[in-house]
């Protein structure tokens, strides 16, 4: 098996990760009763993304570990697609 494929499916899976992570971080800033513009909310992911964890950090002392879940994935998607590339050029 080629190891692009892996880093390609990889990436995938962290880019839905952080779709996920991202729906998920929006609606629990709608619930707190945060405005959202859902028209730009991939371009205004990482503004919500720290306003909730200023939110939550606030409300609990630490900082919540969806926030975690949104930087790893968006981390892992950028770096396997980084691979992917590579391995596809040998």
């Amino acid at each position: 098996m080629n190891l692009a494929i892996v880093f390609a499916v990889g990436a995938f899976a962290g880019v839905v990760w952080n779709i996920v992570s991202t729906i998920v971080i929006v609606s629990r800033l709608k619930e707190k009763g945060h405005k959202i513009n859902f028209v730009l909310v991939k371009a205004l992911a990482p503004v919500y993304a720290h306003r909730y964890k200023n939110i939550t950090l606030e409300e609990t002392g630490r900082v919540p570990p969806l926030y975690y879940h949104w930087l790893i994935s968006i981390n892992v998607a950028l770096v396997l697609s980084i691979l992917t590339i590579v391995f596809l050029e040998r």
